[in-house]
């Protein structure tokens, strides 16, 4: 990156940090971004990280000692980590210091994509929760729904919606996350152009939007829900000054963490800021906001769509775990969606209120009498673990994911779950001599290998 940072940036830090400023100075300019991976608890993989680095605020989260190449990895397709940045991983903490995850939630992660904090957060969300995955630009949506896709988490919905067009939602959500788009100060280390788009002009602009979004987010939450705000930046005009705006505007109050001194995150009365310089991790920002109004309960709504016929969806039992929690519907595309039993009505609210969204659970469809399987039911927590399945070992795993010939035994016909370490990759189906590979081509490989593996 340049090796000099925008005066008008070095003027404003200088004044936030006084003499710590040096120190953070020679931080940001000397480009050397941690690695960190965080781990699915969801999953079980055995993993040789070559360290135990933990991140201090997150049990799930590791440092790396060197970047990997990530795409050859079989376990990274497979979900079984997210490549994430440290100091983004403290959400975690910020939660479950306030909100009790062993209740059913709504929660909406209203900027989402990529979706790092949003499979944080399905980590700890049980079996009765529904999350709502919003991305506003379009062309960033199909990496959010990828990524929560590996994850395996299955209780979600994919939105792709302004946060103005919310508003039937009001008062529904127990928790809503914005992850505010911001002038990426925090990122000028990690990110060798954000300094070059970064201007006062930028950052007042940022400010407003934030502003925006954050008048829409606060009608959605539930009373006595909570509200969190995060961004990737340090001025006081995209996160002090906007959570101020936040209490005093709407019915809100400001809820402290408990934060240990080695941690070295600074506490800025109504939230919490990360420097580079004292701890390992970019910068960050984050508050925690609670609700204070009351209201009536929210009203409730059934889901538009028709159920599988009885005889179809007898023929999911041998390929869906916890069968019997999930109520089976068609999709006009003739595409199948499992939405759990326990969350109908909040299902059919969401799906009733918003247009641009997926609609739950996408296992599969019928072509005839076949049933066909989805890659989402490939990478889910309830595939059905008695299913056929190939185990594969590295190199013939990135040759799956290359769509190439690998090598594979089996003397039967039928579909079969290709795993590795037994994580779920994909599927094939053996007919004969030939195997037809079901990994869709979006997910395919696109990197040489042969030099490689």
């Amino acid at each position: 990156m340049s090796k000099k940072l925008p005066e008008e940036f070095e003027s404003q830090m200088k004044e936030m940090l006084q003499d710590s400023f040096p120190a953070f100075q020679s931080t940001v300019l000397a480009g050397d971004s941690p690695v960190s991976i965080r781990l699915n608890s969801g999953k079980k993989y055995d993993f040789d990280l070559g360290t135990n680095d933990q991140v201090a605020w997150n049990s799930d989260g590791y440092y790396l000692s060197e970047r990997p190449v990530f795409t050859l990895d079989p376990a990274f397709h497979a979900g079984a980590y997210y490549v994430q940045e440290a100091s983004s991983m403290f959400i975690k903490e910020a939660l479950i210091q306030h909100i009790d995850f062993q209740m059913p939630l709504k929660v909406l992660d209203l900027c989402a994509a990529p979706g790092g904090k949003t499979t944080l957060i399905a980590d700890l969300l049980n079996e009765d929760s529904l999350l709502v995955a919003n991305e506003v630009i379009k062309s960033r949506v199909g990496g959010l729904k990828e990524n929560l896709q590996k994850w395996g988490f299955v209780n979600y919905l994919v939105t792709n919606h302004d946060s103005e067009e919310f508003a039937d939602l009001e008062g529904f959500f127990d928790l809503v996350l914005v992850d505010a788009p911001c002038s990426g100060e925090g990122l000028f280390r990690k990110d060798e152009d954000a300094s070059s788009h970064w201007s006062p002009d930028a950052v007042q602009m940022c400010s407003a939007r934030q502003k925006r979004i954050l008048q829409a987010a606060a009608y959605l939450v539930a009373p006595n829900g909570h509200l969190v705000y995060s961004t990737c930046t340090y001025n006081n005009k995209e996160n002090i000054e906007n959570v101020d705006w936040l209490i005093n505007n709407h019915d809100f109050e400001y809820k402290s963490l408990k934060i240990l001194p080695e941690w070295g995150i600074v506490d800025k009365k109504v939230g919490y800021q990360f420097y580079p310089h004292k701890l390992r991790g970019e910068g960050f920002f984050v508050s925690v906001l609670q609700k204070t109004f009351t209201s009536e309960d929210f009203p409730q709504a059934k889901i538009k769509l028709n159920k599988l016929p009885t005889k179809q969806k007898e023929t999911l039992r041998a390929w869906i775990t916890d069968f019997e929690n999930f109520e089976y519907y068609l999709k006009p595309d003739n595409g199948i969606i499992a939405i759990p039993l326990s969350l109908i009505s909040e299902y059919g609210t969401v799906l009733k209120a918003l247009f641009k969204r997926s609609s739950g659970f996408e296992i599969g469809e019928f072509k005839g009498n076949d049933f066909i399987p989805s890659h989402a039911l490939a990478l889910s927590q309830n595939v059905h673990p008695n299913l056929p399945k190939l185990e594969l070992d590295k190199e013939n795993a990135l040759l799956f994911f290359k769509r190439e010939n690998f090598e594979v035994k089996t003397e039967n016909n039928g579909w079969y779950l290709i795993t590795y370490q037994n994580l779920g990759l994909g599927w094939v189906k053996v007919i004969g001599d030939r195997i037809n590979n079901y990994l869709p081509k979006e997910w395919r490989i696109r990197m040489d290998l042969p030099d490689l593996i």
